[in-house]
């Protein structure tokens, strides 16, 4: 738990019209269906925002071939291959185990079409789930495998049906790998998205040099972790230009090791930030980022880890320097 009120209160925010204990996330794919990190010793649910849960399809999934993670040097390569049961035995067997006193829970929903968004939707539509989650990086059958979230009119059509689906707040988690995730931002908002998680992995592969071949049995996978920061803090910060008018909030994620981390998201325009292979350096991780958020919220003199967001300066951009001659 949080250590002090005082605490209790800088960390506690409001996403989506949820109330979260503190504006850390533990992002989909990285904690199960939200039971298996409460088996470590130390770890309480109570200490995060919200835990989204595994990425859930309609039918039962087998996932990808092995090997499905590789370290990479600044991060983690993954293709898991959205291995889950179905979102009906999610509904049925696993949400009634979870205690939704301690933190909020959100659905990840994903497809291989825009019916099968809609209907996964639907079905955690009548759930106690708190929130879906739209993961639109799936490839679509019927477009010949491209993905969803690489092209706005795509993304749009799939926001659209979810929204049809469930009165609950949809996060359209937006992929990094399209041409101007702004427009996409834009166009999802326009379809009814409530909220957004940016950004999803970026494309990465790794080679096994002795034998000649890729080390993930997929061939390609999503790179997390501290690599892709950078690009992760520059995402947000553009989509947060469209959403600020709309008070639409952010999860910002990619990276996230440290209380710093954290800041520089909420800085960037996130008002929640996602924890995801972090977690795997430490899976103790979220306490010393809610102690270190709190020490810099008090050594700033801010009331609230709200008055953060959006905070961010940016340099004056200077006209360039001509380099001229003297006749």
């Amino acid at each position: 738990m949080i250590s002090t009120q005082a605490q209790e209160t800088r960390l506690a925010t409001t996403f989506c019209g949820m109330p979260f204990n503190s504006p850390l996330v533990l992002l989909s794919g990285c904690v199960g269906f939200g039971e298996e990190y409460t088996r470590v010793e130390g770890f309480s649910n109570a200490d995060v925002g919200a835990i989204c849960l595994k990425g859930t399809t309609l039918a039962p999934r087998l996932g990808n071939p092995a090997h499905r993670v590789f370290e990479t040097s600044a991060g983690m390569l993954n293709a898991i291959g959205l291995q889950n049961p179905g979102a009906h035995h999610v509904v049925k067997e696993i949400l009634p185990r979870l205690d939704f006193t301690e933190t909020r829970f959100i659905a990840n929903v994903s497809g291989s079409t825009v019916e099968e968004y809609e209907e996964v939707t639907r079905i955690f539509d009548d759930s106690p789930i708190d929130a879906i989650e739209i993961n639109i990086s799936c490839p679509n059958v019927k477009e010949g495998g491209v993905a969803f979230g690489n092209s706005p009119d795509m993304s749009a059509r799939v926001v659209e049906a979810c929204r049809r689906a469930t009165r609950k707040p949809i996060i359209t988690k937006l992929s990094p790998n399209q041409t101007d995730i702004a427009e996409n931002a834009r166009r999802c908002l326009e379809a009814g998205s409530d909220g957004f998680a940016v950004i999803n992995t970026l494309m990465g592969m790794a080679i096994d040099a002795e034998r000649r071949r890729p080390v993930i049995g997929n061939n390609q996978g999503g790179l997390s972790g501290p690599a892709i920061k950078p690009i992760a803090l520059l995402k947000v910060w553009q989509v947060y230009q469209v959403c600020k008018p709309h008070g639409i909030p952010i999860i910002g994620q990619g990276g996230v090791v440290s209380a710093t981390d954290a800041i520089e998201f909420m800085l960037a325009g996130a008002s929640a930030v996602g924890v995801g292979t972090g977690l795997f350096y430490e899976p103790l991780a979220c306490k010393a980022l809610n102690e270190g958020i709190n020490d810099y919220l008090v050594r700033h003199g801010y009331a609230r880890v709200s008055d953060l967001v959006g905070a961010l300066q940016l340099n004056g951009v200077a006209p360039p320097v001509v380099a001229c001659t003297v006749d």
